[in-house]
C-alpha cells in the first residue's frame, strides 16, 4: 500500500464520524482532500460544511457541498484534519499547508477532532517536522529573534501569503517535550497569530492509514 492508499483509507474511515443533517468541520491537506472526496459520496446527507482553507473551501464547492462561514453556525460536532506529526498524547503540529490558524480556530469550535494520518505522521516526540509560526508581516524579524531565544532556528518561508496575509516561519531544531508549555509561550509573542501546536486543543479521535489497515486511537 502506497502513503498515499494510506492516507485514502484514513480519510474514507473518518466518515463513521459524520452524523447526518450535520455541518461537517473540514480542515487542510492531502489526506484531507480525500476526506472531502468521501465526503462528496454522501453530500446528500449532511447539511455541508465548515472550511479552514480557500484550497478545500474549492474542493468542497467543486463536489457540491454547501460551505458555511462559521460566523453563521453555533455548533459543529466534528473537525476532521490531518496532521504533519501527532504524539502518543494526541497533541500535533499543523501548518504544512499554511492554513494553522483557521483549522485552529474550527477546532476549537468542535466538539469532537478526528486527526486522519498515514503512519508516517506518528512520533515520539514532536520537533522533527519544522514548526510553523504564522505572523504579522512588519513584526517577522522581531518574532524570528523571540523564537531564536527558545532554541529553535526560525527560517521565513518565502512566497508564502496565508489566507489571512500573513507571513509564516518556520522553526527547526526543536524537541518538544512539554507541547502545551510551548504553546503558549509562543503564542504570547507580541506578533505572533498563532503557531502550528494543537496541543491545548489536540485530537480527540486518531485514526492512522497503515499497511494493514486503519488503525484507531481514542475516542
Amino acid at each position: 500500500m502506497t502513503q498515499d492508499e494510506m492516507k485514502k483509507a484514513a480519510g474514507w474511515a473518518a466518515l463513521e464520524f459524520v452524523t447526518p443533517g450535520s455541518i461537517v468541520g473540514v480542515g487542510t491537506g492531502s489526506t484531507v482532500n480525500h476526506f472531502i472526496d468521501a465526503l462528496g459520496s454522501i453530500k446528500d446527507q449532511i447539511r455541508g460544511a465548515v472550511s479552514s482553507s480557500e484550497a478545500s473551501t474549492e474542493r468542497l464547492k467543486a463536489l457540491g457541498i454547501p460551505v458555511f462561514d462559521l460566523n453563521d453556525i453555533s455548533e459543529l460536532n466534528v473537525y476532521v484534519d490531518g496532521a504533519d506529526e501527532i504524539d502518543g498524547s494526541m497533541a500535533m503540529i499543523k501548518g504544512g499547508g499554511a492554513a494553522l490558524t483557521r483549522e485552529k480556530i474550527v477546532a476549537a469550535v468542535a466538539d469532537q477532532f478526528v486527526c486522519i494520518v498515514d503512519g508516517t505522521k506518528t512520533v515520539d516526540v514532536l520537533g522533527k517536522f519544522p514548526l510553523p509560526v504564522e505572523v504579522i508581516p512588519m513584526a517577522r524579524e522581531y518574532v524570528a529573534r523571540e523564537l531564536s531565544k527558545l532554541g529553535g532556528q526560525p527560517v521565513y518561508r518565502e512566497g508564502v501569503i496565508t489566507d489571512n496575509g500573513n507571513h509564516i516561519l518556520d522553526v527547526h531544531g526543536l524537541a518538544i517535550t512539554e507541547p502545551n508549555v510551548l504553546e503558549t509561550r509562543i503564542n504570547a509573542i507580541v506578533g505572533v497569530v498563532t503557531n502550528g501546536l494543537f496541543a491545548e486543543r489536540g485530537a480527540d479521535v486518531l485514526l492512522i492509514g497503515t499497511p494493514d489497515g486503519v488503525v484507531r486511537k481514542g475516542g
